[in-house]
């Protein structure tokens, strides 16, 4: 939930984060942020199912080899994290739930 409130913080369009949140595939995104969502979502989702031709989608879409990379290690960082944080049971602190209430989410 605290990823939200940076994402809100960057589009500074919340009907653009509400339709997010809802299906990012009818968000009515461009496509080169609809391909690196959606190699985002498979490379969270199912890592062993990835293959050559998903990172061949996004340089179809513009995306350089360096971009490539860094999408990947960016979604991998955050799985990683993620998975720390709840292997451990880290709890959300307050004020992160504070802050979700206040912006009405």
């Amino acid at each position: 939930m605290h990823h939200r409130r940076g994402l809100r913080r960057l589009l500074r369009n919340d009907a653009l984060l509400a339709r997010l949140e809802g299906d990012y595939r009818s968000a009515g995104l461009a496509p080169r942020r609809l391909a690196l969502l959606e190699y985002a979502e498979k490379l969270t989702r199912t890592p062993g199912a990835m293959v050559t031709e998903d990172a061949q989608v996004l340089r179809e879409v513009g995306f350089g080899d360096a971009e490539i990379l860094a999408i990947a290690e960016v979604t991998a960082y955050y799985a990683y994290v993620n998975r720390i944080a709840d292997g451990l049971g880290v709890a959300v602190e307050p004020w992160v739930e504070e802050a979700i209430r206040a912006e009405g989410g």
